[in-house]
């Protein structure tokens, strides 16, 4: 699948900087809904949609990367996941992509996803390529990529890792279930590339509830990755 680009508490608990950023997303969808529908897309056929987090350090370890994106990956900035997309996915074939001509993402609606999305050129890319092929407006949209986004808490042993670290995708998944137990089974999936954790997948149906994935969704497989901890 080409694409443009550990809290496993006995209970869930959220520390202050998931409260924040909840806050702000809750800010956001707030104002999105309040300024309505901006264009419209042209939908296409698909199953579920995919969520994709991924995981900045390995990103910004790619050459060229780091300079390229300083909202993710400059100084001082130690972002672990970060929102790649939404994709509307098909169970089986190949999954929708550029459905229609796509009008820019506003400037004021990139100013307000870069906290989650932090490249503009990443969020037009989303929209032109992914968000075209659901037949919704860019503002419902980019309100589903950030309510798919907090439904999904991360799990303490990958959010306060220090240290390179080393686990099996099968692991991973299992700790993001732990942190999710509203999820059904199997509704995570890890990508990797050479080894290293690339992203953490989630599925869900069309109106942002938890879904077991299928084989379209993809899978890690290597059997264990290592996972490098924010600069």
């Amino acid at each position: 699948m080409a694409r443009f680009r550990r809290e496993f508490p006995s209970r869930r608990r959220l520390v202050p900087g998931t409260l924040i950023a909840f806050a702000l997303c809750a800010a956001l969808l707030a104002q999105l809904h309040k300024n309505g529908g901006a264009s419209s897309s042209t939908s296409s056929s698909f199953d579920y949609y995919l969520l994709s987090l991924s995981w900045a350090p390995e990103f910004c370890a790619q050459p060229g990367q780091a300079a390229a994106n300083p909202g993710e990956c400059g100084p001082g900035v130690a972002m672990k996941f970060a929102v790649h997309g939404l994709w509307p996915e098909a169970n089986v074939g190949k999954s929708p992509e550029t459905c229609g001509p796509a009008t820019k993402v506003p400037k004021g609606l990139v100013n307000q996803l870069l906290p989650y999305m932090p490249s503009a050129s990443l969020i037009q890319h989303e929209w032109a390529t992914h968000g075209t092929c659901t037949g919704l407006t860019v503002d419902d949209f980019f309100t589903k990529v950030l309510l798919a986004r907090a439904a999904v808490q991360v799990p303490v042993q990958i959010s306060s890792i220090a240290a390179v670290e080393t686990e099996s995708p099968t692991e991973i998944e299992t700790e993001f279930a732990g942190a999710n137990p509203g999820f059904p089974k199997g509704a995570f999936r890890t990508a990797c590339r050479s080894g290293a954790l690339t992203e953490v997948r989630a599925c869900f149906d069309k109106n942002i509830k938890g879904l077991a994935c299928t084989a379209s969704a993809g899978e890690c497989a290597s059997p264990t990755v290592t996972i490098g901890p924010p600069h």
